[in-house]
């Protein structure tokens, strides 16, 4: 039985719940990383209509990971949201409006005396995918690199991080060069992850031209984002790290980190594939000509980033460290919710996997049959 599971099991479990979830986001961002491509692949309108038609039908569903991401936090681990998402408020606000301007972009692109015009909403959609996706991967980077704030003995939080008087209320994660380079790998990887997609999903016998764009940017973003996942994986290994003792003490270990995928082989395992899998499907879809190289990239960085949030949780690491008061920051064990909410909780994720088997269904159906320009020109495009 659930509820027979003791605290600490609980509390592990839905570390990792949320864990798969924010991995899957990071694999749907293709549409965000399609959405960046759109003025360098698509030089005619037929091919924008394409590549916005082929995004547009699965733009909801990053948008509804991400939800559900921040909601499965918000329920678990109420008091990493409270602190978070309450203090880092500028960060996610930017985040949240990104999403909003892409699913505005969607509806209103091709609407009829669209006052804006179509590049302005072509525009949200490129700020959505590079804006979005970037800050995205500075605030995750907080679990490595801690954020600046202190709880008092009411578990109150005080941010303290201004620049020029200014309050940034959590931009200044944007200025760690390890957060930075884990934004920008994470933008260059969804643009991996949406030409390979674009080229499974649209039928592309009609506009050669834009399959070699295609092809050619799978291989430049690969290229701009292997060097910044190189300086975030060196940084992992030999980074200092936050250590939590037996009685909740917090102190700096070097290689933490690096302690933690020893003591973790599982994951070490796993982010190993994540990047052959992540390569593979690169090379096949450069140099083989294959379509199906999203399937092998959409699983290496679904590995890669399960490993990269579950790390800083386990082996007694504070995940989200606070680096003015070391004492202050944040477990997966002082941070959830109760052991009742998370049993009930549990019993209710008993759901999710018919919920991800009904999505893989839809998707089948939707992308069973290639895009083609007739589709496009006949039906209703975004």
């Amino acid at each position: 039985m659930i509820s027979d599971l003791d605290y600490a099991t609980l509390q592990q479990l839905w570390w990792i719940i949320c864990s798969i979830v924010g991995a899957l986001f990071l694999f749907l961002n293709l549409v965000q990383g399609g959405q960046t491509l759109l003025w360098q692949v698509a030089k005619t309108d037929l091919e924008k209509t394409l590549v916005v038609t082929s995004l547009g039908r699965k733009w909801e569903l990053p948008f509804t990971t991400l939800v559900l991401f921040g909601g499965a936090l918000f329920a678990a681990f109420p008091k990493f949201y409270a602190t978070s998402f309450g203090g880092a408020y500028w960060v996610w606000m930017l985040i949240l409006f990104s999403f909003i301007i892409q699913a505005v972009s969607y509806e209103y692109r091709k609407k009829p005396n669209n006052f804006l015009g179509s590049t302005v909403y072509e525009l949200f959609l490129f700020i959505n995918g590079s804006v979005g996706i970037f800050l995205i991967g500075a605030a995750v980077g907080t679990f490595y690199t801690g954020s600046n704030f202190t709880l008092d003995l009411y578990n109150r939080v005080t941010w303290d991080y201004t620049l020029l008087g200014i309050n940034l209320r959590g931009l200044e994660a944007a200025f760690s060069l390890f957060n930075l380079s884990l934004g920008i790998f994470l933008v260059f990887n969804a643009r991996v992850l949406g030409a390979q997609y674009l080229l499974n999903s649209i039928d592309l016998s009609s506009t050669p031209d834009l399959e070699s764009r295609l092809r050619k940017n799978t291989w430049n973003s690969f290229l701009i984002a292997l060097p910044f996942l190189l300086y975030v994986v060196i940084c992992i290994l030999f980074m200092e790290g936050f250590y939590v003792n037996d009685a909740g003490i917090v102190s700096l270990v070097s290689s933490k980190y690096l302690s933690n995928l020893l003591a973790m082989p599982h994951l070490l395992i796993l982010l190993l594939a994540g990047i052959v899998f992540v390569l593979y499907g690169v090379l096949i879809s450069k140099f083989k000509g294959s379509n199906k190289g999203i399937w092998s990239s959409g699983l290496g960085t679904f590995f890669v980033g399960l490993v990269v949030l579950c790390l800083p949780a386990f082996n007694n690491t504070a995940f989200y460290p606070s680096k003015l008061d070391l004492q202050s920051s944040l477990t997966i064990y002082n941070a959830s919710s109760s052991h009742y909410t998370l049993a009930v909780m549990t019993y209710v994720a008993i759901g999710i996997p018919f919920v991800l088997g009904y999505v893989a269904y839809v998707w089948k159906l939707m992308d069973s049959k290639k895009l083609t320009k007739e589709e496009v020109i006949n039906e209703k495009s975004y």
